[in-house]
Parts: C-alpha cells; sequence; structure tokens
C-alpha cells in the first residue's frame, strides 16, 4: 500500500470592487392570469425605460429569474378550522444592471428607479468584472500553498514528496463580493439617489480551496 499525504490549500486575495450591481425584483398578482401578466409587463416596461434615462441600453437589464405560481391564504372561519383561499396568479420577475463603479452613475439608476411606476426590491452590491482571472488566480495560490505545506511536512517527517495521485475541488460558485452593505428604504431612496452620496465600498476578501495527495517515499 503507497503512502500518502493529504494536504488542504487555500488560495488568498484582496480585491478592490470594480462594479456595481444593482438588483431589482417586481411582484405582481391578480386573481386573472392575464391580468398578472400584464401588470408585470408594465412594471418591467417602466424599469427598461428608468435604465434607459439613466443611459443604459434596454437590453442592458438582464433577467436573474422569473417565476409565475398560484397563491393561498389560509384563513380562520371562527370555528377552530382553517381553508385556503385562492389569491391570485403572482409573477415574480428578478433582474440586474452592472455597470463600473461610480458614485454618480449610480445616483442616476437609483433617481431614475425611483421615479418609475414598478416600485421595486432593490438591492446595490459590489463586485469585480473579471471573476474568471481571480478564480484562477485563487486556484494557483490554492496549489502553491498546498506544495509548500506539503514539503514542509515532508521534510518535518523525514520523508520526500512523490507523485501526484489526486485534486479534489469543489466546484461551488464563489463570494466575490464586497461586505460593505448599501441599503435604501423606499421612503429614503429618492432623496438618497439626489444627494449623489461618494463613499468607497471594503474591499472583498476572496478565498478557495482544492485538495491535493501526494505520494511519500
Amino acid at each position: 500500500m503507497n503512502r500518502t499525504i493529504t494536504v488542504k490549500g487555500t488560495g488568498k486575495l484582496s480585491l478592490t470592487p470594480d462594479t456595481v450591481v444593482v438588483s431589482l425584483t417586481v411582484r405582481s398578482i391578480d386573481k386573472e392570469y392575464d391580468k398578472s401578466m400584464e401588470k408585470a409587463a408594465k412594471m418591467i416596461a417602466s424599469l427598461r425605460s428608468a435604465a434607459a434615462d439613466a443611459g443604459f441600453r434596454h437590453d442592458d437589464l438582464k433577467t436573474t429569474n422569473f417565476n409565475v405560481c398560484t397563491e393561498y391564504e389560509s384563513i380562520h372561519d371562527g370555528n377552530g378550522n382553517y381553508r385556503n383561499v385562492f389569491k391570485g396568479y403572482s409573477c415574480i420577475h428578478g433582474l440586474k444592471l452592472e455597470f463600473d463603479f461610480d458614485t454618480h452613475t449610480l445616483s442616476r439608476v437609483l433617481a431614475a428607479v425611483c421615479r418609475c411606476i414598478a416600485e421595486p426590491e432593490l438591492n446595490v452590491a459590489f463586485t469585480v468584472k473579471d471573476k474568471d482571472a481571480v478564480s484562477r488566480e485563487l486556484l494557483r495560490n490554492a496549489a502553491q500553498s498546498a506544495r509548500e505545506k506539503a514539503e514542509i511536512l515532508a521534510e518535518a517527517s523525514g520523508v520526500c514528496l512523490g507523485a501526484l495521485t489526486a485534486v479534489d475541488y469543489n466546484w461551488g460558485e464563489l463570494n466575490i463580493f464586497s461586505p460593505t452593505p448599501y441599503n435604501i428604504s423606499p421612503a429614503c431612496m429618492a432623496k438618497c439617489a439626489a444627494a449623489d452620496m461618494s463613499f468607497t465600498p471594503d474591499d472583498i476578501d476572496a478565498s478557495d480551496s482544492v485538495t491535493f495527495v501526494w505520494e511519500i517515499v
């Protein structure tokens, strides 16, 4: 049986956010399916118009989620019993607008969204544009880290590293977002948009891990 050593390497990077992601969610509900879809379509058209007012093309606003379902409400009948009552057809449409980090552009976007009829749920996050480059660099760092650890352990144990026999990597999605929250209540959004406040989001601490197995001789 071959003797082996198993080491996990972790790559770490500190990144300056260069991209803003504005996520928007609109919801419509009506007991008639066609009316629910019509309401949702008007909201989306309003958001696309707002994006155009802020200097973007209509197709810059990308759909991230589209869900249509039926909703029911549990009603108490006064006798200790509950029954489900049909509320209507619900349409939930999620969208996002990405652009280079710039507080003036963000203010224009928020001001335009504030003026539209859609009244979407809104979230603002800060990330980096080239996520693939970040992923590659993290993996390189993880491999180097694992190799260095394995060599130290082998030397301390009086053995030598042999052939690399296995690499185990979990292909999960990386969280490459700044921890800085940007929260605005609907009542305050118009004032915040008009203020055009300058700020700098915190750096992104990104990491990824890979497990390596070497023979030892």
